[in-house]
């Protein structure tokens, strides 16, 4: 393996999960669309190693592949309600109560709702993304992501207390 290889393989091991947890939230949760988007997003990474600048994090370079690989997905194939696709949740929804189990279906059919920018800026929030790497990712201020996320929390609020 070449050290480029091994460089490349730390990479997808870090990146992966969170790379498939964002695709999730554009898929509605199909497993098998998110595996294959997330999949999609490290042949680009690959393919386009070259590229990478370092005039950011790997990572936001990986996240704004993620985001734009995910929406040109939702143009081609018009994304199904989330609430059609919650299967992913079902493992960990077991052990949680009725009442939070509904209230996180809720939530995330209030996120399918967003403009597909503001559901960007949400799952990259949800995700821990420090709000300065996700305004790098979406190319706005931070001040306006700040903005944003507060306006997009507080439309999540009204939405799920409907």
């Amino acid at each position: 393996m070449t050290p480029q290889e091994k460089a490349f393989e730390q990479i997808f091991t870090t990146n992966y999960p969170k790379v498939f947890r964002l695709c999730q939230g554009y898929t509605n949760g199909d497993d098998a669309l998110s595996k294959d988007l997330a999949q999609e997003v490290f042949i680009k990474c690959w393919q386009h190693w070259d590229s990478f600048r370092n005039q950011s994090n790997i990572s936001t370079w990986i996240y704004r592949i993620a985001v734009n690989t995910c929406l040109m997905e939702l143009r081609q194939k018009k994304a199904v309600p989330l609430s059609d696709h919650l299967s992913h949740l079902e493992a960990s929804e077991e052990s949680l109560s009725v009442s939070k189990e509904f209230q996180l279906k809720q939530l995330y059919q209030c996120i399918g709702k967003l403009s597909t920018d503001n559901k960007s800026i949400i799952l990259l929030e949800l995700e821990g993304l420090p709000q300065k790497e996700i305004a790098e990712i979406m190319g706005l201020s931070h001040e306006a992501i700040r903005v944003r996320i507060h306006r997009i929390k507080n439309e999540l609020t009204k939405c799920v207390t409907q």
